[in-house]
């Protein structure tokens, strides 16, 4: 498709591989090798017409659902800001971010973003060590978060 007769505009799909994550200043450098739970839903109601003919319920929209979001990223010698963060947890306080998880271009820029809303971090998951393994050393991190946004397309 052509978009005032001067530039054609790609149809081709994003590679998925060329990413970007920003955690806020206080967790700034942190790179990942893995981003899922991007998603979003509404929950079913099932609606009980009291005027039908059909004997049968109506499915209406309900409370929105949002995905726990899972960060991957290789253990880096003295790189605790996953802990500090996750340390802030207390019952009922916690220290709540914006997070902002981009797709890159070609060139380094951003095509697409979704914005996380007060996320907070609910699990960390340890590598696992092995003694006859040879794999990288893997942390994982969990969020929690209370809004799911494409922000820029």
């Amino acid at each position: 498709m052509v978009k005032d007769g001067s530039k054609q505009e790609s149809a081709w799909p994003m590679p998925q591989f060329r990413f970007k994550v920003d955690l806020g200043t206080e967790l700034e450098g942190v790179v990942f090798q893995e981003v899922y739970g991007l998603d979003v839903e509404n929950q079913i109601i099932d609606y009980d017409k009291a005027d039908s003919h059909n004997f049968s319920t109506e499915k209406i929209p309900g409370i929105v659902k949002y995905g726990i979001i899972i960060l991957k990223r290789g253990v880096v010698v003295n790189n605790y800001a996953f802990w500090m963060w996750k340390k802030e947890v207390t019952m009922n306080k916690v220290k709540r971010r914006t997070i902002l998880i981009n797709l890159l271009d070609e060139s380094g820029e951003t095509t697409m973003q979704w914005q996380l809303d007060q996320a907070w971090p609910i699990k960390i998951t340890c590598t696992d060590l092995k003694s006859d393994g040879d794999e990288v050393a893997v942390d994982t991190l969990e969020i929690a978060h209370n809004g799911l946004t494409l922000t820029k397309s």
